[in-house]
Formats: C-alpha cells, sequence, structure tokens
C-alpha cells in the first residue's frame, strides 16, 4: 500500500461515514462492505477500551454509556499518533473541554488532565529523585541561581475546581465525599515504583509551575511572592523535593 492507500484506508477505518476504500476486497476478490464495516466497529471498540482504562474517574463521573458515546465520537477525528495505545487519547482532556454535552461538568476536563498526566507519569523514563540531603548541601547564596530540573514524571494540573480531591475520592470503593470546593494545583509525579497526585498548597502553585517550567529558584520566589504574600519559600522548595518533583540540579 503506498502512502495515499493507507491515509485512506485509516480515515475509513475511524469514520463510519467514509465508504469502503477502493480496492479493498475479500481473499475471493469481492468488496464486502459488511465485513469491513465489523472490522471498523472493533477498532472502535478498542480505541474505546483504550480510553476507559486510561480515564477510569473520567467514565465513573458520567457512567459508561455516556463515556463511550463520547469516546466513539472522539475516535472518528482522532487516529491513534503512535502504536504504544497507553499514549493515546493525550488531547482528549481537550476534546471534553469542547463536548458540549458535557458542558454541565466544569471539572471534567481538568479531572482527565490529572488522569492523562498520571498515565504519561506511570510510563515516564525511570530517574532517581533530587534528595532532601542534596538541596542542603547547596551554598545558600547560590540557591538563587539554581534551577532544579523536573523529574521525568512530573507534571502540573491547575484547575478552579478541586480535581486532586475529585480524583482521589474515586480511589476507594465505595467512592469518597469531596469535601473540597476550592480550586486545586495537583502535582502528579512517580519518583519511585508508584505513581502519587499530590494537591499542593494554594501559595506554592506559581513558584511551582515556575520552577518545573525551568526557571531559577530565585525567579520563581520572585513571581510567587508577587502572587502571593504569605509564600514560604523554604517549606515550598522543602516540599516539592521531598514529593520527589526534581531529578537534578544545575547552575543557572
Amino acid at each position: 500500500m503506498g502512502t495515499a492507500t493507507l491515509d485512506l484506508f485509516a480515515a475509513a477505518l475511524t469514520d463510519p461515514r467514509s465508504p469502503l476504500p477502493a480496492g479493498l476486497t475479500t481473499a475471493r476478490g469481492d468488496a464486502d462492505a459488511a465485513r469491513f464495516a465489523v472490522y471498523r466497529n472493533n477498532v472502535h471498540v478498542g480505541l474505546t477500551n483504550a480510553l476507559a482504562q486510561r480515564f477510569p474517574v473520567t467514565e465513573q463521573l458520567v457512567g459508561a454509556e455516556f463515556f463511550r458515546g463520547m469516546a466513539r465520537i472522539y475516535a472518528q477525528d482522532h487516529k491513534p499518533a503512535s502504536p504504544l495505545m497507553f499514549e493515546y487519547g493525550d488531547d482528549f482532556p481537550d476534546f471534553i473541554a469542547g463536548f458540549v454535552p458535557a458542558a454541565g461538568l466544569a471539572y471534567l476536563p481538568d479531572v482527565a488532565r490529572v488522569e492523562a498526566a498520571w498515565s504519561r507519569a506511570y510510563h515516564a523514563a525511570d530517574a532517581i529523585a533530587l534528595p532532601v540531603t542534596t538541596l542542603a548541601a547547596l551554598a545558600p547564596e547560590g540557591l538563587a541561581g539554581t534551577r532544579l530540573p523536573r523529574h521525568p514524571s512530573a507534571s502540573l494540573v491547575a484547575s478552579p475546581y478541586p480535581v486532586g480531591s475529585i480524583w482521589a475520592a474515586h480511589q476507594t470503593e465505595p467512592v469518597g465525599a469531596v469535601a473540597a470546593s476550592r480550586p486545586e494545583i495537583v502535582l502528579v509525579v512517580r519518583p519511585d515504583a508508584v505513581v502519587n497526585v499530590h494537591v499542593l498548597p494554594a501559595a506554592d502553585a506559581a513558584f511551582a509551575a515556575a520552577v518545573l517550567a525551568g526557571q531559577t529558584l530565585g525567579e520563581a520566589a520572585g513571581q510567587a511572592l508577587d502572587a502571593n504574600a504569605e509564600f514560604d519559600f523554604g517549606a515550598a522548595l522543602v516540599g516539592l523535593v521531598t514529593l520527589g518533583a526534581f531529578a537534578a540540579t544545575e547552575r543557572g
């Protein structure tokens, strides 16, 4: 098959409105649209199952029937970009944000972003997390110019909704209560064998985002103080290091 033919075949697989690709026949030489429809349906089932495995809390929040209908619509226009199916759905949260039938659950896209981050952390490269002892050994006068590259598994999800608490409530059976109602910034990280989801203190949000984006500790602290006069540099830095957010140090 040439590239153009493969593109047509892939498009026909993900879009039930597409006709049977020209030249596609059975071993007997027949063009069998019904047989291709069965194959197409199996592909859609596989893609929706992959999304359900990656976004189980999202599925619980909307129900299996609604989720699978939403996933099938997503799959029509979003073909896998990688043979690694655990990567499928990286932009599913953005799709949910624009999916009108789910508009009543404004927090749903950010819950899905937490789940996508969890999946990426689970499959991220292994790396030794920066220990607190190494941080303590840094010369105080050099801290301002120090950058702390993030751990390969670390990412942040900032939301106007308590999405970390919602995610945590769905990790128990039966589902726990969500007491929080405020915005949350969530750190997802796997410093060892287990992926952890942490809700960070609100005052640390600007600092965490800046440091994980590659800014120096001095730059990040300045932004955090501008955002919140109660920001505690020492507590925030030690807290992030303790959670395993960083992998190494370098001078700015």
